[in-house]
């Protein structure tokens, strides 16, 4: 089959096995195009939860597609490949956190979204790329124990002065690819471009930029800008992404490098695979460990995510 053929079969087949198809920004394009639902993980799970499908097919990683299954305990939800894992999600586990947590009992635990269910059951709250300032700053706490990305925590913490912080070291291996090296070359390559990062990036690298944002909202600002060329320093499918939405602006990508491997194992083929049911793994969680979770969330969702 041609690239066209097979997104013809799969948007057949979608329908007629009443599949919602889910794909995370840092997929690629022919991926996107057959998707039900494009955007940052969090906000996949929400639509998911209102789509009226039974079956929910997340083109993503594995954190991602439990989430999906927090919200929506009563669908099939599929993960297109058993290997696609996060880092980020997996350096830390319940057992650390909770010594932590006795170490540190005055001090409130805010879990990036991009964190395991199980994890998520001893944390107060979980937070997002774009909500994580709000979020904190409306915590009845003033100490804050931020997991996993010490990154984001640092990002999080120059805005948030009147509060303490601990950041635990973690983050993502991707986003930590890109450097000031990365940032002053780019620059001297494309003068005039601007510079868009994810704060998950090293704070030397953010604090270089011209926005720095979840990945939703680096495209939005890329989108609405006057300017013309921009320096994209997240996964670089984003690069890709805006030059098909935005073809009269320029994109670069930060580095070469910056590619998430375990999102990329996912090709079309193996949404194919999926849809026809040969393919992917049907996440299921302890019901108590759902709920647990679940809490994590709904305090976010309170607090105004």
């Amino acid at each position: 089959m041609t690239v066209r053929e097979m997104q013809d079969e799969i948007l057949k087949i979608k329908k007629e096995k009443d599949i919602c198809i889910l794909a995370h920004a840092y997929q690629r394009q022919d991926i996107l195009d057959v998707a039900d639902f494009v955007g940052d993980s969090f906000a996949l799970s929400r639509m998911a939860a209102k789509a009226p499908q039974s079956t929910v097919l997340m083109c993503g990683v594995r954190f991602m597609a439990e989430t999906v299954k927090i919200l929506s305990p009563q669908k099939k939800v599929i993960l297109s490949d058993s290997n696609a894992g996060c880092p980020m999600a997996e350096q830390m586990d319940k057992e650390l956190i909770s010594q932590l947590k006795e170490m540190y009992p005055d001090y409130k635990v805010v879990a990036y979204i991009n964190t395991t269910s199980e994890l998520k059951t001893v944390c107060d709250v979980c937070v997002t790329s774009s909500s994580a300032v709000k979020i904190v700053k409306k915590l009845d706490s003033d100490k804050i124990l931020f997991i996993p990305d010490c990154n984001l925590g640092d990002f999080v913490q120059k805005q948030c002065p009147d509060k303490t912080f601990k950041l635990v070291s973690g983050g993502c291996p991707t986003h930590l690819r890109m450097t000031v090296k990365d940032v002053e070359k780019a620059k001297a390559q494309h003068p005039d471009a601007l510079l868009l990062v994810h704060p998950e990036c090293a704070p030397a690298v953010t604090a270089l930029a011209d926005y720095a944002g979840s990945t939703t909202g680096i495209m939005n600002y890329a989108k609405n800008s006057d300017a013309k060329e921009f320096i994209i320093g997240t996964e670089n499918s984003i690069v890709e992404h805006l030059s098909f939405d935005e073809p009269g602006k320029k994109f670069y990508p930060l580095s070469k490098d910056c590619i998430c491997h375990n999102m990329h194992l996912t090709n079309l083929a193996t949404v194919y695979n999926c849809v026809c049911g040969t393919a992917g793994e049907v996440i299921e969680l302890d019901e108590d460990v759902r709920l647990g979770a679940k809490r994590c969330i709904d305090e976010m969702l309170r607090l105004g995510d």
